[in-house]
């Protein structure tokens, strides 16, 4: 199994982001395989849509949030071996040239370890301060991935869609990996499944240790996945998956490894991004969790 934690973003970590580069370096030493960042523009006051679509309420733990470009960059360059990856950026609310810029910039960093996660988010608010219409964020997640292949893949680059322009311009860099960086994409629905099986690299489900392990709901979403899959001609095993486990306050590694092996076993899921921003505090706690969690799954 591959297991990577979340960088120092959120909450109370997100004030010890000036130890990301020794946070990123002692994971790498600890044995981890990956480092994760999530993406928070704004946490609105009165939502009208609540964390993750639910409700009207937004967890306290997301007012705090750090930029991810910055923190994955540092990450980048205080590690060789650790994948990069983002679970999620909302996509849609970046320009299509800016965000290939800074994606770009960290996978050369890297050496191509970056896995661009993107989600098309759940808050209306943000699209807001974004000057974006929140009811087309799924059209515009297909126009920008078609954006960001065309800039990634071609020069001179150009793209035209009905959200989207970008005039044809002279590539500024290509990335490290070719012919560009793979496509991971955050999905819980069939819609979004179906985004995926067309077009994604990777699929970035979700659970919450211990009040939201759906087991049997994510062996449904994936066999879903692979039929939609094979349906326009592609491999299956050709999408990647990464499961993100956020954990819930006060408790154990011992239930968190236990939870992440059960998982393995049952689903075949063999990557992992762990989340402690509800139940660890500092970045060291971050740290000695990880180092706890990877001695207790490294067990068996």
């Amino acid at each position: 199994m591959k297991i990577g934690f979340a960088l120092p973003q959120f909450h109370r970590q997100a004030y010890g982001i000036d130890r990301t580069a020794e946070f990123a370096t002692a994971i790498e030493e600890a044995g981890g395989a990956s480092l994760w960042v999530g993406d928070r523009n704004l946490a609105a006051v009165s939502p009208s849509v609540g964390y993750g679509g639910q409700g009207t309420t937004i967890p306290a733990e997301l007012n705090p949030s750090a930029d991810p470009f910055v923190l994955l960059g540092i990450a980048a360059s205080a590690t060789s071996r650790v994948l990069l990856g983002s679970h999620v950026l909302i996509a849609p609310l970046y320009p299509p040239v800016q965000l290939a810029r800074s994606l770009t910039t960290i996978d050369l960093i890297s050496g191509g370890r970056l896995l661009p996660g993107f989600g098309i988010g759940w808050s209306p608010e943000e699209y807001q301060a974004a000057g974006l219409d929140f009811t087309r964020r799924g059209a515009r997640m297909e126009e920008l991935l078609d954006a960001l292949d065309a800039i990634w893949t071609t020069d001179p680059a150009r793209y035209e869609g009905d959200q989207i322009s970008v005039p044809e311009h002279h590539s500024p860099l290509k990335p490290a990996r070719r012919p560009r960086p793979p496509f991971y994409l955050g999905a819980m629905s069939e819609r979004a499944l179906r985004r995926v099986a067309r077009r994604g690299d990777g699929w970035l489900p979700l659970v919450v240790v211990p009040s939201y392990v759906d087991v049997d709901g994510l062996i449904a979403q994936r066999k879903l996945l692979d039929e939609l899959a094979a349906g326009h001609g592609r491999a299956p095993r050709a999408i990647d998956t990464v499961l993100r486990v956020n954990i819930d306050a006060g408790t154990s590694t011992e239930k968190v490894a236990e939870a992440v092996k059960d998982i393995h076993e049952r689903t075949g899921i063999d990557h992992f991004m762990i989340d402690s921003m509800y139940d660890v505090d500092t970045v060291d706690g971050s740290v000695e969790h990880a180092r706890e969690i990877l001695a207790l799954v490294g067990k068996g």
